[in-house]
């Protein structure tokens, strides 16, 4: 039931975004608990001008090809999981895509169960 926002650099490779998203969802398998089947992600591609990242806030010193990956899913998780998921996210960005751990930014965005419709005008995992 995550929604996962990927938004990279347009000069990144397809096949580099597409390693960064299965990273993503394998990280969520692996460290919050989310099904294999449960894979629900959009890419966003920005030219230079649209994707404004600071270079160094933080001391975390980052390159032209930063990402930012935004996950919203129901509230749950404990910290540990999450500090669990940002570090499998970073190593899965590194081995599936090359990219830096630097140059991941993850942003988890919790909700409750009334938040979500998967379809057919239902909220699905709502009670009544």
């Amino acid at each position: 039931m995550p929604l996962v926002r990927i938004d990279v650099p347009e000069a990144l490779a397809a096949g580099r975004v597409r390693g960064l998203a299965d990273a993503v969802h394998q990280a969520l398998v692996a460290t919050a608990g989310v099904p294999e089947a449960d894979r629900f992600h959009v890419v966003a591609r920005h030219a230079a001008d649209g994707l404004t990242i600071d270079p160094t806030y933080l001391g975390v010193e980052r390159s032209a090809e930063a990402a930012i990956v935004t996950i919203t899913f129901r509230r749950g998780r404990t910290d540990d999981q999450k500090r669990a998921l940002y570090r499998a996210i970073a190593d899965g960005a590194a081995e599936r895509a090359g990219l830096r751990p630097q140059d991941v930014m993850v942003v988890v965005i919790e909700n409750g169960p009334a938040d979500w419709s998967f379809g057919d005008g239902l909220a699905q995992y709502a009670s009544g």
